[in-house]
């Protein structure tokens, strides 16, 4: 897991255009890389349609279905193992 300084839209990485957004590690006080570069209007507006869009789908499936996503999606992040967590605790 390399964090890029991205969004992800509708599964492309986007560069954002506004001022760069940085997380601060709170135990060292010391910003974190990458940089964001701020998403604008249009970003916001095109991530809000998808949702929409994936949101049509997804009531549309069955609880079996929706429980075998969540499981898949818990299978990827435990797959990241240590880095996530180390990313998440800085």
């Amino acid at each position: 897991m390399t964090p890029t300084g991205k969004m992800l839209i509708g599964q492309q990485s986007v560069c954002g255009h506004r001022d760069a957004i940085r997380a601060i590690n709170p135990a060292t006080n010391t910003p974190l890389e990458p940089a964001y570069a701020g998403g604008d209007e249009q970003h916001v507006e095109q991530a809000c349609a998808l949702a929409w869009l994936a949101f049509d789908a997804y009531r549309e499936t069955t609880l079996a279905d929706r429980a075998a996503l969540l499981e898949t999606i818990a299978s990827h992040i435990e797959a990241l193992g240590d880095e996530l967590i180390e990313r998440a605790c800085a």
